[in-house]
């Protein structure tokens, strides 16, 4: 299909069936309306049915094919998802290489085609199915069409009755009587967080496009569009946001941070809220953090028996440092909270310092860091080493003063959890050598490293077994006498995890404990690949093996830990 969309109109006008003017005022109500083209040619009168089936395919490269009884990968199907497929008329076929092909019955698609190229990432080959060929392949991969409401189009008038929503907002809350007027734009609002929540949504991306206001997401890792409101409702919702986080709503050039406090389906959530400028306007993220899952014990976070009871034992010594490392979203503060959870008794004192602070834990003194009044992470850890404590958080090591205390509070006594971002748990004893800390400083103080990623988990409603393809097995380096005895399942994809095969995540992890040989390399300063060699040599399981066990023992795809888990390198 011919990529360009003027190509496209030039194309629909050479075939002598329209006028210029005719495809324009198509093209200018479609803007407005957002309905199919061919439609409002049909209904204008321009163009029938028949000639928008038969004359225009071939004018625009659209190359009519049976999809009846086609065979189709159920990867393959969930590359667009069950609601963006209903919506825009498509069904993917086949991925060869970075090409999907997809076909609709709608040849004079191409504004959900272009806007469907930007949403998968990769490049669309088009072909034309008839439309009982296209909505039989849909309801196989991704059931019957469901008619849900579209919470978030228009204006609506409902609110719903779980939602304590009027009660929440800001540090201080809300409260406020709202006027008839405003009363919509709220319940709105309301809507777009309460069904994010539903969703077990951990963030939401309100985003200001050129002709869309878009709303995403991100579920398991994954961002997730749904139907967003009216382009011209923009400037009430983000106005509305920014009000509840508690930030100014007339300063539109810079961004801002806020937070909202809310109770959404009987929860209590903080809503972490950033805002950016951008050409077409502020766009708004929310991080949802529900104080629930902050109950989540070591056992929840993905551990196997083995490397849980080692991970207790480190937690609980005197002294030294334990990092977890992982890029952003990896779910380190998650684990980092799990364990002070564990350790946190009346007979041990715990200070964290943060940035933010994202969860308040009972018994356990948390400061915020503020840099423009002067506390930042190595100011407030000063201060905290004079008040006696046992075991610190700080959450992340940033620079090498900061370095510098956390490895001083180790010598002299304290148990030290931090982050740092790394590929890999070798990866941090180079990191920190790199900061400027000490080589012989990181070998006497650090006692372990965690690196971790976040892996999707099988749906257990709707889990069926499969056989993996040779490109997988080879993928992981599983070979056929390693798998005699396993059985590999993925997820058909059910309402109850929103038709993905997939539902929560768990942890897959790379413990390295420090012992004395790898105290020998980090103090002759040997590189990061050497180390890791050496830890996988004394019995360490790297993050891709952690991720290959939980596959064969029917927890994950093997497919989740290629796309997660990097290829481990160890000469």
């Amino acid at each position: 299909m011919i990529d360009d969309r003027r190509l496209i109109v030039d194309s629909i006008k050479s075939t002598g069936l329209l006028e210029d003017g005719q495809v324009q005022e198509a093209l200018e109500l479609q803007a407005k309306s957002r309905e199919r083209l061919s439609s409002l040619l049909a209904s204008l009168g321009y163009i029938s049915n028949e000639d928008i089936v038969t004359a225009l395919p071939s004018q625009i490269g659209l190359v009519p094919v049976e999809i009846k009884d086609k065979k189709i990968n159920s990867e393959t199907a969930k590359i667009i998802s069950p609601e963006v497929a209903y919506q825009h008329r498509v069904m993917p076929l086949e991925l060869n290489g970075e090409i999907l092909t997809i076909a609709t019955d709608d040849p004079l698609n191409f504004l959900a085609i272009e806007n469907l190229q930007k949403f998968v990432g990769i490049k669309l080959k088009v072909v034309l199915s008839s439309e009982d060929e296209l909505l039989a392949q849909q309801k196989v991969h991704y059931g019957e069409k469901r008619e849900k409401e579209n919470v978030l189009e228009g204006v609506v008038e409902r609110i719903d009755e779980e939602s304590d929503f009027y009660k929440g907002g800001g540090e201080k809350g809300i409260g406020y009587v709202v006027s008839d007027e405003d009363a919509p734009i709220i319940r709105l609002v309301s809507l777009i967080l309460t069904e994010a929540v539903k969703t077990r949504a951990s963030d939401v991306h309100i985003e200001p496009l050129e002709k869309q206001f878009r709303v995403r997401y991100r579920i398991d890792g994954l961002l997730h569009e749904v139907p967003g409101p009216p382009k011209h409702l923009q400037g009430s919702v983000i106005s509305r946001l920014k009000l509840m986080a508690g930030i100014d709503i007339a300063e539109k050039r810079l961004p801002q941070d806020g937070r909202i406090k809310v109770k959404l389906l009987n929860k209590d959530l903080d809503l972490r809220v950033s805002t950016l400028p951008g050409i077409y306007g502020e766009s708004v993220v929310m991080r949802i953090l529900d104080k629930s899952s902050l109950l989540i014990g070591l056992e929840e976070l993905g551990f196997f028996s083995e490397d849980r009871k080692k991970f207790e034992e480190l937690i609980e010594m005197p002294n030294g440092t334990l990092l977890v490392t992982g890029p952003t979203g990896s779910g380190k503060t998650t684990t980092l909270y799990a364990a002070l959870n564990y350790i946190n008794k009346p007979n041990k004192k715990l200070i964290t310092i943060e940035d933010p602070v994202e969860y308040q834990i009972k018994g356990i003194n948390q400061v915020q860091i503020k840099p423009q009044v002067g506390l930042t992470f190595s100011a407030g850890l000063r201060a905290m080493l004079r008040q006696a404590p046992d075991v610190i958080l700080v959450g992340e090591i940033r620079d090498k003063e900061t370095a510098s205390i956390a490895v001083q509070a180790a010598l002299t006594g304290h148990l030290i959890f931090s982050t740092l971002h790394t590929n890999d748990a070798a990866g941090a004893v180079t990191r920190l050598i790199d900061m400027g800390v000490k080589s012989y400083l990181v070998a006497s103080t650090l006692q372990a490293v965690l690196a971790q990623r976040l892996i999707r988990m099988i749906c257990l409603n709707c889990k069926e077994p499969y056989q993996p393809k040779p490109e997988e097995l080879k993928a992981m380096n599983l070979k056929e006498e390693d798998i005699v005895e396993a059985t590999f399942f993925m997820g058909k994809g059910c309402d109850a995890c929103g038709n993905t095969g997939f539902k929560g995540r768990k942890g897959i992890f790379e413990l390295m404990l420090i012992n004395d040989i790898i105290r020998e390399m980090i103090f002759e300063r040997k590189s990061s690949a050497e180390i890791k060699t050496k830890a996988v040599e004394m019995g360490m399981k790297t993050l891709r093996e952690d991720g290959k066990v939980k596959a064969l023992k029917g927890l994950t795809t093997i497919s989740e830990v290629v796309r997660v888990a990097q290829i481990d390198e160890v000469s």
